[in-house]
């Protein structure tokens, strides 16, 4: 399966960047899992603008035909049990691109909402995007564990 993590904004924080590398790195054996950064804008400008132009550099980066995954603490909050089974779900009925996007601090523009084919959040509480990214990748990471019927206990 191709996994494209799509988000606003660069992992700035040396404990950010060392966690997803990490999960990438497990991840290798399971899936070709992608992460690309768009630069986030200045929301003291205006956030309807930032979300605008953020939104559209996300839009361009979704590859034709992926299932598309949007956070958002508006979506539905899944077990770790169920998301694994969305995945597997996906890879049955032949899905191999799944594309997840992260919005910045202004959030997400409506353009990339109504691009999505699903939304997902982690729960109802608002998650820095740095962090929310980081909680992804372990969740993908647990997933693929789950699927494969190994144990999980790191």
């Amino acid at each position: 399966m191709k996994i494209l993590v799509a988000a606003v904004g660069k992992l700035k924080e040396p404990h950010f960047r060392a966690a997803a590398d990490e999960y990438r790195k497990r991840l290798r054996p399971y899936a070709d899992v992608r992460v690309i950064e768009v630069p986030d804008r200045d929301i003291g400008k205006g956030s309807e603008r930032a979300r605008a132009a953020e939104g559209e550099d996300l839009l361009r980066l979704l590859p034709d035909g992926a299932h598309v995954v949007v956070l958002d603490s508006r979506g539905e909050q899944v077990s770790s049990e169920e998301f694994a089974e969305r995945l597997a779900r996906l890879a049955r009925e032949g899905r191999s691109s799944v594309a997840f996007v992260i919005g910045g601090t202004a959030g997400l523009d409506r353009t990339v909402l109504d691009r999505a084919d699903e939304m997902l959040s982690f729960g109802k509480m608002t998650l820095p995007h740095q962090l929310a990214r980081v909680v992804l990748l372990e969740q993908l990471y647990r997933a693929f564990r789950i699927m494969r019927g190994e144990p999980y206990h790191r």
